[in-house]
């Protein structure tokens, strides 16, 4: 008797050529690597941001930032190639690291590749330091960040002003700016910041700018005369303003401001720690020797050690 299940020759070579056809629609994998499979293949994978200085971009073809420079130093340091794994932000921390880290986007695609392939890095650069963060739980009490391991503090960022000395004479605190008008990046920081200070009496004259560096380059022609942003883009556009002297940063009192400084580092897979200590090794070598000091003089930042090295 025949299974009234069984296929006839044509429906099985139907069935076959349709798994076939959606196995191929399936996204492959591009794990991260663990640190024997790096060294085997003699490259590393890096993850840093597009577009971001003077941290990490692109002029005329040639990848430039600080944090491109620490990953030559990652890639020298474990004796292989780097390759630069660039990534767009998107609209969390929490999607950047499952997009780059631990699992890969969902519309990533390998170029010229035939398939859809979900590409992530072996390492991803300038992530907060963070043990509240790193820790953090979802409604649920699972720790959201199980699968990412946070090491090597690299950084201390902190948020700073930067006036226009021909605008503002003297500054001894934000209520100057219930008169001048201080630009900011849209939904940033210091735009909630700035914009809810004194009972919201600053708000009119907090401009809003796409980026920080939209805002500073309005700062010459007097639209502004302060902009408020991260430390390191200010001093790298600062350089850039002309005449540099009639610019200068200014160091005043932020009350209430929920984070003044932090510390930046690294991620890599939970599951690839041992990756993460020799990277840590590195770090450690480059604050020490001074060479750390010399990548961020390169490009006019002045570099605030983490508190770990700041103790030692």
């Amino acid at each position: 008797m025949l299974n009234k299940f069984a296929l006839t020759g044509s429906q099985s070579t139907a069935s076959i050529t349709y798994l076939l056809v959606m196995l191929l629609c399936l996204p492959l994998f591009s794990h991260a690597r663990s640190l024997d499979d790096i060294q085997a293949t003699g490259f590393m994978s890096v993850a840093v941001y597009r577009d971001f200085p003077p941290y990490s971009w692109e002029e005329n073809g040639e990848a430039k930032g600080v944090d491109v420079d620490i990953a030559r130093h990652l890639a020298q340091g474990l004796g292989v190639t780097l390759k630069l794994h660039w990534m767009i932000p998107d609209e969390n921390l929490d999607d950047d690291l499952r997009n780059h880290v631990w699992k890969g986007h969902y519309l990533a695609r390998i170029e010229d590749g035939p398939m859809l392939k979900r590409e992530v890095a072996d390492v991803m650069l300038r992530v907060p330091y963070d043990r509240e963060y790193a820790f953090k739980v979802d409604q649920d009490g699972r720790v959201m960040n199980d699968l990412v391991h946070f090491f090597a503090p690299y950084q201390r960022e902190r948020w700073m002003l930067l006036i226009d000395n021909q605008q503002i004479e003297s500054i001894e605190n934000l209520a100057i700016f219930m008169y001048d008008k201080v630009g900011v990046e849209i939904d940033s920081l210091p735009d909630f910041y700035l914009s809810s200070a004194f009972r919201g009496r600053l708000k009119n004259n907090v401009l809003h700018y796409t980026t920080v560096f939209d805002a500073l380059d309005d700062m010459p022609a007097k639209k502004v005369a302060a902009v408020m942003g991260m430390q390191s883009q200010l001093q790298w556009k600062h350089q850039q303003l002309t005449p540099v002297e009639r610019f200068r940063p200014v160091d005043i009192p932020l009350p209430n401001l929920t984070k003044p400084r932090w510390e930046v580092g690294m991620a890599v897979k939970d599951a690839h720690r041992a990756l993460g200590y020799a990277l840590e090794d590195v770090i450690g070598e480059l604050v020490k020797s001074g060479e750390m000091d010399n990548i961020f003089a390169r490009y006019s930042v002045d570099y605030l050690k983490p508190e770990h090295y700041r103790v030692q």
